[in-house]
């Protein structure tokens, strides 16, 4: 006896909209990734190997929360478009000096790079509650990571 699967394809509405809220993020995070490596590799001064080990975390997490996001909407039967160019028209490179830098600058501009991805989250926060709850949770996860990492991070300049 032959057993038929029946696919459960996503509704389309709630694939466009998950789709919408949950790309920018994407794209932010693959930035992050190459910023906070760039950033990584050039950062100097005090607490060097705090911050020169935790921004290796960063980008650790980032990766993964990407990858949670991306495939939410691939999940529900959505391609994602993060290639290179794509990722560097949505997101111009701020947060990583492109040589050498003190760590009050290279903290600075990837806490900004942090805070451009939590004003996407949040939007999808928002957004997804009335669109899709399980997408929403990936939104959800996503922000209580970054915010911890913001404040690990900041905290190294803090006063």
């Amino acid at each position: 006896m032959t057993k038929t699967v029946t696919s459960t394809a996503a509704d389309p509405t709630v694939a466009a909209g998950t789709s919408q809220f949950l790309s920018p993020i994407v794209l932010g995070l693959q930035a992050l990734t190459v910023n906070g490596k760039q950033a990584h590799w050039h950062v100097r001064g005090a607490n060097f190997i705090g911050i020169h080990e935790f921004l290796d975390t960063l980008v650790a997490h980032a990766g993964e929360w990407a990858d949670l996001a991306a495939e939410r909407i691939v999940a529900l039967g959505l391609p994602i478009d993060a290639r290179a160019d794509k990722v560097a028209a949505k997101v111009p490179a701020t947060g990583a000096p492109a040589g050498f830098a003190q760590y009050d600058e290279v903290i600075a501009g990837i806490v900004a790079d942090i805070d451009a991805i939590l004003a996407d989250v949040q939007a999808a926060v928002d957004g997804l509650d009335e669109i899709d709850l399980s997408s929403q949770d990936v939104a959800i996860e996503i922000k209580r990571g970054l915010d911890k990492d913001r404040w690990f991070l900041a905290a190294h300049v803090a006063e």
